[in-house]
């Protein structure tokens, strides 16, 4: 086993809305390129932010996605999905919603009505995950996955636990199904806490600092809300936590494929992208209400 360095620590840069019911900070591609983050093709993630109670609740409205899946992660709040091919629900706390958009969905997402009249803190991370390009015209499929569902692996000495979301950990897999190899984790540690975590040394690795501050490889303190990328030189890395402490890891395996991407298109080519935008405008990804 070798170490894993760190390529890039990065702190969250000025927020901004999608729609209006979502202020997030951009850290994929906002950190690097698509392509260096292959299967990672975008990350926001809505900080924790108080949003005061309304009776029309906010969000983004229908809007198309094809090629890729979308995946959100719920720290606090609660979030109502609904798309054109028949999935949606309500994800809360803990849970997570897998959108499969393929071959091509409408979509919309909006704070749950009922939480909304009361409002509170709001805690996010939505991130697309791309898809082979076999798989990019395959049907729409959605996956909702409550937290009763992830498994919760105790680390010694009662430190902590990790939750398997996707992929595999210590032998325990997670509920999400996915297109190309994928790990994904909750990884929560108590205050003085120490874990090492391995995944193969050519998978893009990357770690967000969902609650508390930690140091990672002995080395390198990293504050709440900092997204830190590591490079493929190693397959293990160390954290430490400084307080009480959740974080997000991802590691998937590269696609290594053409990326052509434009707004809520993710294809492989440019001709692939014209057509999405004409089907798209041709009614073929179905109708969904607003």
């Amino acid at each position: 086993m070798k170490t894993r360095s760190i390529e890039k620590v990065t702190p969250p840069g000025t927020p901004h809305f999608v729609g209006n019911g979502f202020r997030v900070h951009n850290f994929i591609p906002g950190t690097s390129t698509m392509k260096r983050m292959d299967p990672f093709i975008m990350l926001d993630y809505n900080s924790k932010y108080n949003f005061p109670p309304t009776d029309k609740p906010k969000g983004v409205g229908v809007h198309p996605h094809r090629g890729f899946e979308t995946v959100t992660i719920a720290y606090k709040g609660r979030v109502e999905h609904g798309d054109s091919a028949g999935g949606g629900g309500i994800i809360g706390e803990g849970d997570v919603q897998w959108m499969t958009a393929a071959s091509g969905v409408l979509h919309k997402e909006f704070h749950e009505t009922e939480w909304s009249k009361t409002g509170g803190e709001f805690q996010m991370v939505q991130l697309w995950v791309n898809l082979p390009a076999k798989d990019k015209m395959s049907p729409p499929k959605y996956q909702a996955i409550s937290n009763l569902e992830i498994p919760k692996v105790p680390l010694a000495d009662n430190t902590g636990e990790v939750e398997v979301i996707a992929g595999e950990y210590n032998g325990n897999k997670g509920p999400a199904s996915t297109f190309s190899p994928i790990h994904m984790y909750n990884v929560k540690l108590k205050k003085g806490a120490k874990t090492q975590l391995t995944l193969p040394e050519n998978y893009t690795t990357a770690l967000l600092m969902v609650e508390g501050d930690a140091k990672v490889n002995d080395s390198t303190e990293t504050p709440q809300d900092h997204f830190i990328m590591f490079s493929n030189d190693g397959d293990t890395f160390t954290v430490e936590a400084l307080t009480d402490t959740t974080m997000l890891v991802l590691s998937g395996a590269p696609l290594n494929e053409p990326i052509a991407a434009h707004g809520p298109f993710v294809m492989n080519t440019q001709e692939e992208l014209i057509e999405a935008f004409q089907d798209f405008n041709t009614g073929k990804f179905g109708y969904l209400e607003d």
